[in-house]
């Protein structure tokens, strides 16, 4: 489905990262991918997962809130692959104090942070792309429910999920006479390294387990499918779309 496709892959931090299971889903459907770390921290972690699929994957340094660093992930692309046709943007951040206290109380260091890192990133990523997507293809990242509706605690966050669904929007409306397609996935909670610095992250899903219409939370494998559908011809005629993938949480009321 994906066969001949070159993807990058921005934001695995390890194997519960939701990035990991789309990659995993774009691997076993034939494309050929590259991943970004960010950090000598996660270098090891990223190398190992890489390997463990069994191609010779690329791994590239990259801080997101360094134009030279996301142009050099590129260029190096570029040279390894020539063209690329999908991006995988999953990169989000704010300072754990953000996470936990009021939002009223969020400083302004913390607002510009979150904002950079989990909103401006991907328009970032996009444009650098750009150059390599001469055949079209598809830009995906990841959002969150309290882009849309208060979230206790996810604060700050919240308001940058809500700045990258409108540049997914804009980007779509930019990139579309490019036949590149622009969209988000809205995942349900999922218990990765991220999500346990927002406060009481816990009772989050397991009050999203009881009260989803399906009863639980959502699975690693249902959101890789969901990007390999939307990294695919199936979704040619989809972009600017945050499609939830969260159990059917999204849709209720009380």
């Amino acid at each position: 489905m994906l066969k001949d496709k070159v993807g990058i892959i921005f934001g695995v931090a390890n194997k519960r990262s939701i990035a990991w299971s789309i990659a995993q889903a774009w691997h076993q459907a034939g494309a050929k991918l590259a991943f970004t770390y960010q950090g000598e921290r996660l270098k090891e972690n990223v190398q190992e997962l890489s390997v463990s699929l069994g191609a010779e994957s690329p791994v590239y340094p990259c801080d997101v809130t360094r134009d030279d660093e996301i142009q050099a992930v590129f260029d190096q692309a570029g040279r390894e692959f020539g063209k690329i046709q999908l991006i995988l943007h999953s990169v989000a951040f704010a300072p754990r104090e953000a996470l936990e206290g009021r939002f009223v109380n969020t400083s302004r260091d913390a607002f510009r942070t979150a904002l950079d890192i989990s909103a401006y990133s991907l328009l970032g990523i996009a444009r650098a792309a750009m150059p390599l997507m001469t055949e079209g293809g598809s830009i995906l990242t990841l959002s969150y429910y309290g882009a849309a509706k208060v979230v206790p605690h996810y604060n700050v966050m919240g308001v940058a999920k809500a700045a990258l669904e409108a540049t997914v929007r804009y980007l779509a409306h930019d990139l579309g006479s490019q036949g590149i397609r622009v969209n988000a996935i809205s995942a349900g909670p999922v218990n990765t390294l991220a999500a346990r610095g927002v406060g009481g992250f816990g009772d989050m899903l397991k009050h999203h387990a009881e009260h989803a219409p399906l009863k639980r939370n959502v699975q690693g494998k249902e959101l890789g499918d969901t990007g390999v559908y939307l990294a695919s011809d199936m979704s040619s005629g989809v972009t600017g779309e945050v499609l939830y993938v969260d159990c059917g949480y999204n849709i209720m009321g009380m």
